[in-house]
């Protein structure tokens, strides 16, 4: 394919974006084809690598290609070749038994080539179609791991979720059509132990572009019927995803197969609910006096921690908000809010009828915003805050993404599904109040997603928004007392800038730019680091959208009436129920405009205001100093550079007459002043005005600087020597404040410096001599560095709001104000940079040979006498050297190098190949210099390799030299300058990382959605910048290493491990970079390492080694590497000589890093011996996209021929090991070094640390296909019994793999078998399926386990089969079964692994192996003595039973008899774990020895039950779980028969004996799962004995009748067609709602009653029945709501409720009353299916309206709100006015504490979903409050009038409190109605007060606003409300009525 037939392939757009990268540079980029010329090259080396399967060759090509990607960023790639090496990518993920760090390498690589982004794909799923079969076969064996897979390495390992990240990104190109395949696959497999584990992997797998209603309703079924968090954070990404994906519905890309458009959005309204819901409750607010989670699931999903692997970031507030934004559109009739009082009939409130704007989706989001709103304000901040904010920040992006997207003409989204005005305007007022709320939020990341939320908002509708934030602006800004105020407020204004600036987006905002700005001045502020950065954050937010200029002495040129400004005001638009219009008078354009050129003459003001507010705040800081230089600490730091970057963008944006204004101020100050704290902030201050024009501030500043640099010098200034940082001597302070000056003034200007060409050399050689001082001499070679990277380097040159052009253009200076925040699109930016000229390249090869020459003969001289040097030939070295590397720091880019001769490539030609060593890539970057035969290139590059050899003389001389001390600054400064030399070139990683982030974050400032191709100038100027740099960072990627390199790299290596920590230090710094940059520096320094950790080393110097060592990467390297692995495990190993504590625990840390580096497919991938086919394929098809691409077959051949090799070295260090003699060995010969491990820790001199290191590398380093090494087992063995119980653990886990290996290997038929996990035991059959109720109905007949297992017959006992596992059959069955065969003798293992097997029998068999290992585990350990089951433990000895059989078995019996009588708990938990890992064991051992086994066992059981204490319970529960779990029942037959035959009385005298035949019994109930046959039997019995008398049974029995209940839920379709159409069709699919066992619960509700009037009295009320009874159901429900399963609770608590509700008002029993008010609020915790909502609502009505306890009342009615709350969207508008009346009915209850609980619902109700009612329920409360009027006490009716009266002091008081922190216009007149009555008897005066204390508490902060919707009358009785009396009418009272005299002094 040529470049003409690829651009067929890539879109205009595409194209467009190509070239505005190319354009934006100031050289030719390369041509497409050369562009694609590389990428073939690179191509065709990784062809090599694939055929040869040298994979870590292959990972560096990987990087290669990364970078061509980068430099060829803005060349789009066809989606062919896209396509095409995505797959290939995929296909590399796809081999099995490859290291997980080199699969996560490809995984990276898959999704970069991948390129999609949020939004946006560069593959459609026509264009690639992958295969997921191969994936999911992949992933099944993470899922599952077994337990001695899970205790060996998965500790650490993420394949799993590689592998997951990887079908996420690859689902778009799953075939649709394979959907139902995909469904057959993975819903056999979901059962309710592995729904969670499952659920991620349909969402992953599952494509979501086409047929997504195949599996949409079957997952929202499932999502339904788990009470899981994972479940939930699926479902709603799931469900976000589909919405934006199929906004266009039918008329998507999917077409007829898309998603259909429904009630809401794709979803019916029973899924909204669903969704919406389940995002409520997400939000984790606190509900009533509940502040508990709002959700179990959390709780239920810890009980399947494996799942838990599973990790994925979640944000279920995103979700929900793109559920909601692209679900919006008109489908409903709109909703009258121009209403303003609600409908009524007969006195009831008629609910409103219509949704707002016609959208029944944003009326959701107005319902959900009403609902949480109290939240947002920061008196009422919590955990949730940051929730609730970020839910705000992501629906304002989605929103304005998805008008974006209609506005684009790609759209194709139906005009009836789209956003309309009426839309926008009702979703920006309903967003922004609590935006406003929360933009004075506590935290900064609330307050922070507040302001982004603004941003968008003014963007959308700035006249709803931008008014208002105005007055918030002037109001904080003005309030200088309130810090947090303030920082908000400037926060906010930074956020919302380019709205106050742009009238195309808001015409009245410019006007203010100016007044705000002088108001931000004081906000500069030294004493208040926040704040400051707050302010100078703003002006440049500002300023870098505008011209600072005064117009108003300017005529404007523009006409009078612009159309492109007009901006509508015709939309009629009702605004929601509650919106406050603003009154911001209105004004025409032209007076507008008039007043923003008026406002611009105070430009010239604040700017000088500004400088002056900066120049005070330089005058104010600390003195420079400390180990840095820095002035004071960070925070003074921070705000230098916040102020700094402020300077630099307002001098840019300066008009002509305000710049020279500044410069005339600056150079005054600079001129007369000369501070010691201010010398660097002020010659960065000088330095902002030389970036802009530099000619002018050059002329102002040079003379002046170079006078008074002379004058100082001549008057020995910087005369004292000194070579270190140190505090500045005060006589210098004028000398180095003109060197800041002179470094700002030539800092920029490029050639405008060489008009003072001599002057300015005359200079610097000046400086040079004559500085002598530290700070002398590092400013000057600082000034030295800025001169040439302004001369010599390519930069961009101006970063204004508009292109140069535009700048001086007379008219744009007239009317600069039309353009401010003016956007641009790349192709319009044109950048100006500077690229050095022919004579700026003159000026540099006269400072290298005027400046440069003459420094470095001085220190060449120097070094020549290194021994003799005193005092003042050190500082004469050190400052000349630091000339010299100032002078090649300031040339990064002079020249380009080119190909070195390599003089050591560090290949071993016979495993490795030269031509497939990586380069780096060559692109065109702009160096000065690039032509060799050019002689300014050749001097350049003469004077750098005489600064190179200098350096390396000098560190030699110095390295051996005895200076001691006196030499380290001189050191240090060779050290500095190696860097510079060897990482000084092109552009280091450090300086990318920033420039990309600098972008990223100006760009995402601007933008308001992702594709958005329109920003600010400086955005495009940042982008070419970073483009550049970019090219120039591929030239220091890669590089080759000459023989001055190799030895300056010897030299840092060396300095590494010098003695001097600060040395040492520095130097590996400066390696660690190295390494990274230069080709196989690591591998040239390993040799040198290796030697300075060995024997006879000094100690500082094996520490500097050590810390080389532990660097990660150098880790990884070295591992990598067969040679240098072995050298460093057995380095590490001799270093046990050195006794230094911090040397053996820096072993120790390199030691555990080493281990944990590997993992058991390292060698593997090596040596991989699989069949690549499909990964061919995908190479080959990748290749037919390039005709011309040649590959070298030799090429292949030759490398094809190098694997073997490398193949057969890593076998040969395998076989050296296993032929390992100790008496033969010679640590000399390399060969042995893998042996060396084993012999060093098997020394009897080795410390056990380094035996425990021995044996983590040696488990490390066992291999999966090779057959394990006897003289290896036998060293595990032995340490298994070490006294230490770190090696023994160690030990243990190691024979646990090393013997998993084996078996693996036995079962394995094939490597791919071996690697894939697929191996089968010879036992194990696929059982048949074609019935499953029939097949699991088998299973649990009992009468057939008896029938086959009492046979005698040796032929009918093979045919039995044992099912140990049912992983399937929950919803589908799967065609078969994993069974097991009977045994018919012992197990053969591999043949290759009986040596290895014999060696671990000799050990066993001898010395009384199981018995020390008993006597160990009999140990106490740990301080709280806890003698559960280890896992490690359990782990070995099952291991060793599986292996060995009978040959152990006796060994174990006898070991195990006297430990189980054994009176020590630790004791008998040894032989608990002996006894219990042996029964696993022995699954498939012979039936004579199983016999043995059982018959033994079984004979011990009764001694063990009955000298059971409490403290050892538990252990032998765990010994009996572990037998029974997971095991088929008919394994276990004598266990079962035995617990069967134990005692089962429920009425016994004694508590703990009863509990032990009970547990045991729960425990084969819990194990055999669904095979226990006897359900209904067993569930009969727990109900019947409900009423035990002991808490302990009835909580065993609650938890049975869960375990039943659970076990009986068993859903099962016939097949996939059935499941599908029941969940699209049936409300309820899974049986949920089927109470099985209702009749029993039914029975006992039935009896409660009356068993409640037989309750005993106090204190015996615990023993009574109806207590026993209720609290065995309530802990029932209570455990079943924290399950995953908690829907199957429903059929029962629900009707059950109403006599839950009578339980909480039992005082007299504590625990009656905690659980049923707990349980009450449980229910709302849990997800209530649709079909109980309207029910369970009705109890608490019912049981409230017709209780005759107040206490019910007054427990159900915070109940009863916080359920509201949690059902808000599913509850009926039948409902919502039926709790209205209920609430009104209660507000007169005859208890007071029922009237104040109903109240408080009832302002909850109204706040969250009733606003709409406020007007009629006010009206309702003031009739009430006028036609009452009180009696006198003694008045028979004056109860009656009280109860009335309170009733509707109440209403009100609950209206006000439903708006607590705002004040609504019918609130003010309120205050005169309870003020008349803040003197009423109590409780009415109580109320009053209350609810005025309450008013004043949370409108604190706002008070100076909200105090003027008051008149004087009103702010009078408010403060009547508060003391409950005016004393104004009091005295009144008292003159007039009582005639009283009131004098003054009275």
């Amino acid at each position: 394919m040529d470049v003409d037939e690829i651009e067929l392939d890539i879109e205009d757009s595409d194209q467009a974006s190509m070239q505005s990268y190319f354009d934006s540079v100031p050289y030719a980029c390369e041509a497409p084809d050369e562009v694609l010329a590389k990428l073939e090259q690179i191509i065709a080396k990784m062809h090599v690598c694939i055929a040869a399967k040298n994979w870590h060759v292959l990972s560096t090509w990987d990087g290669l290609l990364e970078c061509w990607l980068l430099a060829a960023k803005g060349y789009p790639l066809s989606k062919p070749i896209r396509a095409k090496l995505t797959r290939l990518y995929y296909e590399l993920i796809l081999l099995p038994g490859i290291d997980p760090r080199t699969c996560r390498n490809w995984v990276h690589m898959f999704n970069r080539v991948l390129g999609n982004k949020p939004g946006r794909r560069k593959l459609e799923p026509s264009d690639l179609t992958l295969d997921w079969k191969p994936l999911w076969r992949l992933l099944k064996k993470e899922l599952w791991p077994s337990t001695r897979k899970r205790s060996s390495d998965l500790g650490s390992r993420n394949m799993l979720n590689l592998l997951l990240f990887t079908a996420e990104h690859a689902r778009p190109y799953y075939p649709a059509n394979e959907i139902p395949e995909m469904l057959a696959t993975f819903l056999p497999l979901v059962t309710r132990s592995t729904m969670v584990g499952m659920f991620p992997v349909l969402t992953s797998f599952l494509p979501q572009h086409s047929h997504v209603h195949l599996y949409l309703p079957t997952l929202l079924a499932l999502s339904r019927a788990n009470n899981s968090t994972i479940v939930d954070e699926r479902v709603l990404e799931l469900a976000g995803d589909l919405s934006e994906e199929h906004v266009a519905g039918l008329a998507g890309p999917a077409g007829s197969e898309g998603a259909k458009w429904k009630e809401i959005g794709i979803w019916s309204e029973a899924d909204w609910n669903l969704l919406v819901g389940k995002g409520l409750t997400s939000m984790d607010v606190p509900v009533g006096t509940n502040r508990n989670a709002s959700t179990t699931a959390s709780h239920a999903d810890n009980q399947s921690k494996w799942a838990t692997r599973i990790k994925k970031t979640i944000s279920r507030q995103q979700s929900l908000a793109k559920i909601l934004v692209y679900s919006m559109s008109v489908d409903s009739p709109v909703r009258d809010s121009a209403t303003a009082t609600p409908p009524t009939r007969d006195g009831k409130i008629l609910q409103p009828t219509g949704y707002l704007a016609g959208s029944k989706a944003l009326d959701t989001l107005d319902r959900l915003i009403t609902s949480t709103e109290s939240f947002f304000h920061p008196s009422n901040s919590g955990p949730y805050t940051i929730a609730l904010t970020s839910f705000l920040q992501y629906l304002s992006a989605f929103f304005c993404q998805r008008i974006r997207e209609e506005e684009q003409e790609s759209c194709v989204t139906p005009a009836a599904q789209r956003l309309t005005p009426s839309i926008r305007r009702a979703f920006v007022a309903i967003l922004r109040t609590p935006a406003l709320l929360a933009m004075f939020s506590k935290d900064p990341l609330s307050m922070g997603c507040a302001q982004a939320t603004l941003r968008v908002l003014s963007m959308l509708e700035p006249s709803l928004i931008m008014p208002e934030l105005l007055d918030r602006a002037y109001g904080g800004l003005e309030v200088v007392n309130e810090t947090h105020r303030t920082t908000a407020v400037l926060t906010m204004l930074n956020a919302i800038s380019r709205t106050l600036v742009t009238e195309k987006i808001w015409f009245g905002g410019q006007k203010h730019l100016v007044p705000l700005l002088e108001l931000t001045v004081p906000g500069i502020d030294l004493n208040d680091p926040v704040k400051t950065s707050c302010a100078t954050t703003f002006i440049v937010a500002v300023v870098q959208h505008i011209r600072i200029g005064d117009l108003s002495t300017h005529m404007s040129g523009l006409p009078a009436f612009d159309e492109m400004m007009d901006v509508d005001q015709s939309d009629t638009t009702p605004f929601p129920t509650g919106t406050e219009l603003g009154d911001t008078p209105v004004l025409s354009k032209e007076e507008e405009r008039a007043l923003v050129r008026d406002s611009t003459a105070g430009f010239a003001d604040w700017v000088t205001s500004l400088f002056r507010r900066v120049l005070a705040l330089y005058e104010n800081l600390p003195e420079e100093g400390g180990r840095r230089n820095t002035t004071g600490g960070k925070q003074e730091e921070s705000v230098l550079s916040s102020v700094k970057s402020m300077i630099d963008i307002v001098c840019l944006h300066l008009s002509d007459s305000l710049f020279d204004l500044v410069l005339r101020l600056v150079y005054e100050y600079g001129t007369t002043n000369a501070k010691s704290n201010s010398v660097r902030a002020f010659g960065q201050l000088v330095g902002c005005l030389a970036r802009v024009r530099p000619e002018e501030t050059l002329a102002k500043f040079l003379p002046f600087c170079i006078a008074q640099v002379e004058e100082e010098l001549k008057h020995g200034a910087s005369s004292v020597r000194t070579t270190s940082q140190n505090a500045a001597v005060p006589s210098d302070t004028t000398l180095h404040w003109n060197i800041a000056i002179l470094r700002g003034c030539l800092g920029y200007g490029g050639d405008g410096v060489l008009k003072y060409r001599e002057q300015v050399l005359g200079l610097l050689s000046l400086l040079v001599d004559k500085t002598k001082g530290e700070r002398g001499y590092s400013g000057t070679g600082r000034l030295l560095g800025r001169i040439l990277h302004n001369v010599a380097g390519t930069y961009p040159l101006n970063s204004r709001f508009v292109n140069h052009s535009e700048w001086v253009d007379p008219a744009f200076e007239k009317d600069h104000n039309a353009q401010w925040g003016r956007f641009y699109e790349a192709k319009d930016v044109v950048v100006e940079w500077h690229v050095p000229s022919a004579d700026e390249l003159e000026f540099v090869m006269d400072i290298l040979d005027r400046i440069g020459k003459p420094a470095l003969d001085k220190v060449e001289e120097l070094l020549s006498k290194t021994s003799d040097w005193d005092a003042a030939d050190r500082n004469d070295f050190c400052r000349y050297l630091n000339a010299c590397r100032s002078i090649w720091s300031g040339l990064p880019t002079i020249y380009q190098e080119q190909r070195k001769d390599v003089v050591e490539p560090m290949i071993r030609e016979d495993v490795e190949i030269p031509a497939l060593i990586v380069q780096h890539l060559h692109v065109e970057a702009g160096f000065a210099l690039k032509d060799p035969s050019d002689p300014r290139y050749q001097k350049v590059v003469a004077h750098r390799l005489r600064f190179g050899d200098v350096l390396q003389r000098a560190a030699s001389a110095l390295r051996q030299n005895t200076g001691g001390e006196d030499h380290i600054d001189a050191v240090m400064g060779v050290a500095r300058s190696i860097d510079v030399y060897l990482l000084s070139y092109a552009m280091a990683r450090n300086t990318i990382d920033g420039l990309h982030k600098n972008y990223m974050q100006a760009r995402d400032t601007n933008r308001i959605w992702s594709q958005q191709k329109d920003n600010s100038r400086l955005v495009f100027v940042k982008r070419a910048q970073l483009f550049h740099c970019n090219r120039f960072y591929m030239h220091s990627l890669y590089r080759e290493r000459s023989a001055l390199d190799d030895k300056l790299i010897t030299e840092l290596v060396q300095l590494s491990l010098s003695p001097y920590t600060k040395l040492r230090k520095q130097a590996q710094s400066v390696f660690h970079n190295v390494s990274g940059y230069y080709l196989r520096s690591t591998r040239y320094a390993l040799p040198i390492l290796f030697q300075a950790v060995s024997k006879g080393n000094d100690p500082d110097r094996m520490k500097g080694a050590l810390y080389i060592l532990g660097n990660k990467g150098i880790i990884a390297y070295t591992l990598a590497d067969l040679l240098y692995q072995e050298q460093l495990f057995v380095s590490l190993l001799e270093c046990q000589h050195e006794e230094k504590p911090s040397i053996q625990k820096l072993v120790n840390t390199v030691a555990s890093d080493c281990a944990g580096h590997i993992r058991q497919e390292w060698a593997h991938t090596e040596a991989y011996s699989l069949d690549t086919t499909r990964l061919n394929e995908a190479l080959v098809d990748l290749e037919r996209e390039f005709p011309s691409l040649v590959v070298d077959q030799k090429l292949v051949d030759e490398a094809s021929a190098k694997t073997l090799v490398r193949t057969a070295r890593r076998s040969e260090r395998y076989d050296i090991m296993a032929s390992f003699s100790f008496s033969r060995c010679d640590l000399s010969n390399a060969c042995f070094q893998m042996a060396s491990i084993l012999e060093i820790g098997s020394r009897p001199n080795t410390h056990w640390r380094y035996v425990q290191i021995a044996s983590r590398f040696l488990s490390a380093l066992l291999r999966r296909e090779v057959p394990s090494v006897a003289g290896v087992a036998q060293f595990f063995l032995r340490n298994s019994i070490s006294p230490q119980p770190t090696i023994r653990v160690i030990a243990q886990q190691a024979i646990t793999k090393l013997t998993t290996f084996i078996k693996m290997r036995t079962y394995a038929k094939s490597a791919e078998e071996l690697w894939l996990d697929e191996w089968y035991n010879p036992l194990a059959k696929a059982v048949p399926v074609e019935d499953g109720p029939a097949f699991l109905k088998g299973l649990e007949d009992t009468e057939r386990y008896d029938e086959l297992i009492d046979q005698s017959c040796l032929l009918t006992i093979t045919s039995v089969v044992y099912i140990d596992k049912l992983n399937t059959g929950f919803l589908l069955w799967a065609s078969s079964v994993k069974g097991y065969d009977v045994p018919e003798g012992p197990i053969s293992w591999e043949s290759d692994s009986e040596p290895t097997l014999q060696a671990m029998r000799e050990l066993l068999s001898k010395d009384g192996y199981v018995a020390k290992l008993a006597s160990l585990w009999s140990q106490e350990t740990g301080k709280s003595g806890n003698i559960d089951l280890r896992a490690e433990n359990v782990c070995f000895i099952k291991t060793l039973a599986k292996m060995f059989e009978h040959e152990i078995l006796e060994e174990i019996l006898t070991t195990i008899d006297p430990l189980l009588s054994d009176s020590d708990k630790f004791k008998q938990r040894a032989g608990g774990v002996l006894l219990s890992t042996t029964f696993p064991g022995s699954k498939h051992w012979p039936k004579p020895l199983s016999e043995r086994l059982w018959t033994w066992s079984i004979s011990q059981l009764d001694a063990v039950f009955l000298q059971l204490k409490p403290d050892t319970f538990t252990l032998w529960q765990s010994v009996v779980s572990a037998q029974l779990q997971d095991r088929d029942p008919r394994r276990n037959r004598p266990l079962l028969a035995w617990i069967t035959a134990l005692p089962l009385d429920l009425n016994g005298d004694s508590a703990f004996e009863m509990s032990k035949s009970l547990y045991l019994f729960g425990l084969v109930l819990d194990c055999l799962g669904i095979r226990f046959p006897s359900k209904d039997k067993t569930a009969k019995m727990m109900f019947d004995n409900a009423n035990n008398g002991y808490n302990e049974i009835r909580a065993h029995i609650s938890a049975y009748i869960h375990v039943i209940m659970r076990d009986q839920w068993q859903p099962t379709f016939a097949s996939l067609e059935a499941l599908l159409s029941a969940c699209e069709s049936s409300k309820d699919p899974f049986k949920l709602n089927v109470a099985k066992y209702g009749e029993h619960v039914n029975e006992i509700t039935s009896r409660l009653p009356s068993l409640k009037e037989e309750r005993l009295p106090p204190p015996r009320v615990s023993q009574s029945e109806y207590d026993k009874i209720g609290l065995t159901l309530l802990q029932w429900i209570w455990i079943s709501a924290y399950s995953s399963h908690a829907a199957l609770v429903f059929p029962y608590a629900v009707p059950m409720m109403p006599e839950i509700l009578r339980m909480s008002e039992l005082n007299d029993s504590s625990d009656l009353q905690v659980y049923s008010s707990a349980v009450l609020y449980v229910l709302s915790a849990v997800q209530v299916p649709d079909i109980y909502v309207g029910e369970i609502l009705m109890n608490f009505v019912n049981a409230i309206k017709s209780s005759t306890s107040w206490r019910i009342r007054l427990h159900a009615l915070p109940a009863l709100v916080v359920f509201f709350y949690r059902n808000l969207l599913s509850i009926s508008t039948s409902g919502v006015t039926t709790v209205m009346d209920l609430l009104l009915d209660c507000l007169a209850d005859e208890n007071v504490e029922v009237r104040a609980m109903s109240a408080r619902a009832l302002s909850g109700v109204v706040r969250c979903s009733q606003r709409g009612s406020i007007v009629p329920l006010k009206n309702r409360f003031l009739a009430l409050a006028r036609k009452t009027v009180l009696p006198e006490r003694r008045d028979p009716a004056y109860a009656d009038s009280l109860r009335s009266l309170h009733s509707a002091i109440l209403g009100l008081c609950a209206l006000i409190e439903s708006f607590p922190y705002s004040v609504e216009p019918w609130m003010p007149a309120l205050t005169d109605v309870l003020a008349a009555h803040a003197s009423d008897p109590p409780p009415i005066s109580t109320t009053i007060r209350n609810c005025a204390s309450e008013f004043k508490k949370t409108h604190q902060d706002t008070w100076h606003k909200d105090q003027l919707l008051f008149d004087e009358e009103q702010l009078q009785s408010l403060s009547t409300m508060l003391v409950g009396t005016s004393y104004c009418k009091l005295f009144a009272f008292m003159k007039e009525v009582l005639l009283i005299p009131i004098h003054p002094d009275a």
